[in-house]
C-alpha cells in the first residue's frame, strides 16, 4: 500500500484540471437538495471525473475512495460492505469506486499495489485507509473513527465548515490526523500505553512506512522498558562491564533525558566489545532506538555509519 505517512496533496496526482467547472458542479449538486445529495453519496469514478467526484468533493465531504477490480474475489465481498456502511451515513460521506483496471492512472499515481485497496480522503488528501477484506463491524469502526477525525478538524477550524456563517473564514489548519494516530496520542495522555502501542501497530498493519508511527512506537517502547527502573541501580550495576541488560537500559534512560548521541555510542561501544547472541541482542536494540528518530536525523546518521564500521 503506499506510504500515507506525510500525505501530500493528490492535486497533480493525475489529471486534475478544470478546477472551475468541478466547483460549478459542486454547486449544482448543492442546490439540487439533500435527495440528490443522498443519491450522489455513492459514485463511480474513473481519471476524467476523479477532480470531481473525489479532490474537490472532498474539501467538504470525506471520500471514501474504493479501488477494486472485477478480477479481485476481495472486491467483490468488500464493496458491498463499503456500500452499506457509506450509505448509512445519510450523506456525511461519499463512496467512490474505481475500477483499477478501466482507470490504472489512477491506481498508479495512488501508488495501488493490490487491490481491494480502500483510501480515506479528505480536504484533498488522502489521511487513513487500508489494504484488506474487513468485516462489516472492523469497516465501520474504521468509519466511525474517520467521522471523528472529520468533526475534529472542523471544531478546531470552524471556518472551514460547510455550513459556516459567512463570513471571513479561518484558515484550515490541515486535515485529520489517521483515527489510529489520534487514538495512541489520547492514550498516551491518559498514561495508558498499551492502547498507545496496540493503535501505532494497527496504523503501522496498514502503513508500514508511517514514520510518525514508528517513531511513536519506538518513543512508548522506552517510556514502558524505563517505567519502573530505578536510574541509582541501574548506575550501580553499570560497575559491571558484563551486565549487557544494565547498558542497553541506560541507554534507554539517556534517549529519555534527549542525551541520543550518548545512547547511541553505549551502545555501540556494547557491540564492538561482544559477540554471538549477545552482540546481535545490543544490535536490535540500537535498531530500535533508531526507530525514535526522523530518518535524516544528523545523530541518527552518524550512528548508523558507526554501526556499519562496528558491523564490518
Amino acid at each position: 500500500m503506499a506510504d500515507f505517512s506525510r500525505p501530500g496533496s493528490l492535486y497533480g496526482a493525475v489529471d486534475l484540471g478544470a478546477r472551475k467547472q468541478a466547483l460549478e458542479s459542486q454547486a449544482r449538486r448543492e442546490a439540487a437538495g439533500p435527495q440528490a445529495a443522498s443519491s450522489a453519496s455513492i459514485v463511480d469514478v474513473n481519471e476524467e471525473t476523479f477532480t470531481t467526484d473525489v479532490i474537490d468533493r472532498s474539501m467538504t465531504l470525506p471520500v471514501v475512495l474504493d479501488l477494486w477490480s472485477p478480477r479481485a474475489p476481495g472486491s467483490a465481498q468488500l464493496s458491498p460492505v463499503l456500500e452499506k456502511v457509506v450509505g448509512d451515513l445519510g450523506g456525511r460521506a461519499v463512496l467512490a469506486k474505481v475500477n483499477v483496471d478501466a482507470s490504472p492512472q489512477i491506481a498508479q499515481a495512488l501508488r495501488v499495489q493490490a487491490v481491494p485497496t480502500v483510501l480515506a480522503i479528505f480536504q484533498g488528501q488522502a489521511v487513513t485507509g487500508f489494504q484488506q477484506v474487513l468485516p462489516e463491524q472492523e469497516v465501520r469502526r474504521w468509519l466511525d473513527e474517520l467521522m471523528g477525525a472529520v468533526e475534529q478538524f472542523y471544531e478546531a477550524n470552524p471556518g472551514a465548515r460547510p455550513s459556516a456563517e459567512p463570513g471571513e473564514p479561518e484558515a484550515p489548519e490541515g486535515p485529520p490526523a489517521d483515527p489510529d494516530m489520534v487514538a495512541a496520542e489520547q492514550a498516551i495522555d491518559s498514561g495508558d500505553m498499551d492502547a498507545a502501542a496496540a493503535a501505532y501497530e494497527r496504523l503501522l498493519a496498514r502503513s508500514p512506512g508511517n514514520e510518525d508511527a514508528k517513531m511513536g512506537l519506538a518513543g512508548v517502547g522506552l517510556i514502558k522498558r524505563t517505567a519502573d527502573v530505578d536510574p541509582a541501580d541501574v548506575q550501580r550495576r553499570l560497575q559491571d562491564p558484563a551486565d549487557l541488560d544494565a547498558q542497553l537500559v541506560a541507554a534507554d534512560l539517556e534517549m529519555l533525558s534527549g542525551s541520543v548521541d550518548e545512547a547511541f555510542s553505549r551502545v555501540i561501544g556494547v557491540i564492538k566489545r561482544t559477540s554471538g547472541d549477545d552482540r546481535d541482542k545490543a544490535r536490535r536494540h540500537l535498531l530500535g532506538l533508531f526507530d525514535a528518530l526522523p530518518s535524516d536525523d544528523p545523530s541518527l546518521v552518524k550512528a548508523r555509519r558507526a554501526l556499519a564500521s562496528a558491523l564490518f
